[in-house]
């Protein structure tokens, strides 16, 4: 097996991003911003057409309309306006071609740099001002060499320009008859506090933390606690349910160390990303992931969160 290979193997805490760049004109110059995104989530990069400008008539000044790319008519839109930041137009403007949650969306740029591999225990989470931003769009910031790249929420993006709301979690209406425990890692607070609502509705006692760290830290005291009862760490939590992409330890990694670990691997997990696909569910199953929903299933995450905890106690009847 090569380097490479082994550095991109599932569950091994790292992952790849493409760092982009959005220039904003402050007076008579020019400030570079600096920027990242899953290469995951990245199809290609084109080059902007010319004469691609918003419409009145948009829904969000940010959308740029569609422009035809292959077999594909695809959505465009201007980050810097959806960013609020003042960018001057510049020739040979790329466009970032992305797909997660089952849609395919260009974002409009300034310049691409290149792709680093970094690992998710360098990436730290948002400070109080990214955290408190109007967008809420940043998830974690990262250095890479003389300056800092700011890990982008493009899932927030299209969400906030979603009229139909089919891209946000709506509140569930599914209540268990019986009393549940789970552990909900999620990087979002936005999406933490959905969860924590919908989760609350359904019956379960949760506790909720930012990133893939926190959830193993909270492991390793059930394990601590039940080794020094004589326990099984189901007598203290039923399912731990994890997104995948989080700074600090990742949802693979986290899941990985679960099934790994001779005490806590009773425990079932459920994925549940935008990542998540049909071309991608071989990186759970690599893990021993119990269950993986994709983020468009939102509103059914309960319900199937239910159904794993149930068939879970079943089989250990």
């Amino acid at each position: 097996m090569s380097e490479q290979e082994i550095l991109l193997e599932t569950g091994t805490n790292e992952l790849e991003i493409i760092e982009f760049f959005i220039n904003e004109t402050v007076g008579d110059k020019v400030e570079t911003h600096y920027f990242g995104v899953n290469v995951a989530k990245v199809l290609e990069v084109v080059e902007a057409p010319e004469g691609l400008t918003g419409s009145e008539a948009a829904a969000h000044p940010s959308f740029l309309g569609t422009i035809p790319l292959r077999d594909l008519i695809l959505p465009v839109v201007d980050l810097s306006i959806w960013l609020s930041i003042a960018r001057g137009k510049e020739v040979n403007e790329p466009i970032i071609v992305t797909e997660f949650n089952g849609m395919i969306t260009g974002f409009l740029v300034s310049g691409v740099t290149q792709i680093h591999r970094i690992n998710w225990a360098d990436v730290e989470p948002p400070n109080r001002y990214f955290s408190s931003m109007e967008t809420n769009c940043i998830t974690g910031t990262i250095k890479i060499r003389d300056r800092f790249v700011l890990m982008l929420d493009l899932e927030q993006v299209l969400a906030d320009l979603d009229e139909s709301g089919q891209t946000r979690g709506n509140l569930s209406d599914v209540v268990s008859d019986e009393r549940y425990r789970a552990l909900i890692a999620d990087d979002s607070t936005s999406v933490r506090e959905l969860l924590r609502t919908n989760f609350s509705n359904a019956n379960f006692e949760t506790e909720l933390v930012g990133d893939g760290a926190q959830a193993w830290g909270k492991l390793e005291d059930i394990k601590a606690k039940a080794t020094a009862e004589g326990k099984s760490p189901l007598d203290y939590l039923d399912v731990v349910v994890s997104d995948v992409e989080m700074p600090k330890m990742d949802g693979y990694t986290l899941t990985r160390r679960i099934k790994e670990d001779p005490v806590l691997k009773v425990l079932p997990v459920a994925l549940f990303s935008s990542l998540i696909s049909n071309s991608v569910l071989h990186k759970g199953k690599a893990v021993m992931a119990d269950a993986q929903i994709t983020k468009p299933e939102f509103n059914s995450l309960t319900q199937k969160v239910i159904n794993l905890v149930k068939d879970w106690q079943a089989q250990a009847e």
